[in-house]
């Protein structure tokens, strides 16, 4: 799975939004994979019901949220939506985020070895987080995951699936 092209070929990069709350801001994040047919609308409920049980697990850094439930939660195909919001949210932990890049994998060893190291290449870019929030177009956000690409994170990864 390409974090590029998956984006790509479900056109789920949406920037820029405005979200009530963390619930809502998880929904806007869900329904481009939705609407492309890679995950069913129950997936949006698995994500909630396991945020409300275990908490935001899914913040992996300051700013930056990867929501995501297991493959049986509704998962067809393997894919990756992000977006911006113009305000972060607040989750129930305090933590604060407004980059959400939602993760949906077939399988745990897609979500651990295929999609992580290309979240870390991308997140590891310097003001990462600032700067896809000033990005104004998916050709920009693109062109920052061109280049993470070089990332020793994702040395030895076929990521022409």
């Amino acid at each position: 799975m390409n974090l590029k092209t998956a984006l790509i070929e479900n056109n789920s990069i949406r920037l820029g939004l405005s979200a009530e709350d963390w619930k809502d801001a998880v929904k806007l994040s869900v329904d481009p994979l939705i609407d492309s047919g890679a995950v069913l609308p129950e997936y949006y409920d698995a994500i909630i019901e396991s945020t409300e049980n275990y908490g935001p697990y899914y913040i992996l850094m300051p700013g930056m949220a990867m929501p995501h439930a297991r493959p049986e939660s509704g998962v067809k195909r393997d894919s990756f939506s992000l977006i911006t919001l113009k305000e972060p949210v607040q989750f129930s932990d305090g933590k604060k985020v407004s980059v959400l890049l939602t993760l949906a994998a077939t399988s745990s060893e897609i979500h651990t070895s295929v999609a992580i190291p290309q979240i870390v290449a991308l997140f590891e870019l310097n003001d990462s987080i600032s700067r896809l929030q000033s990005c104004s177009t998916p050709e920009e956000v693109l062109k920052m995951i061109d280049e993470s690409k070089d990332s020793p994170y994702l040395e030895g990864l076929d990521l022409e699936n």
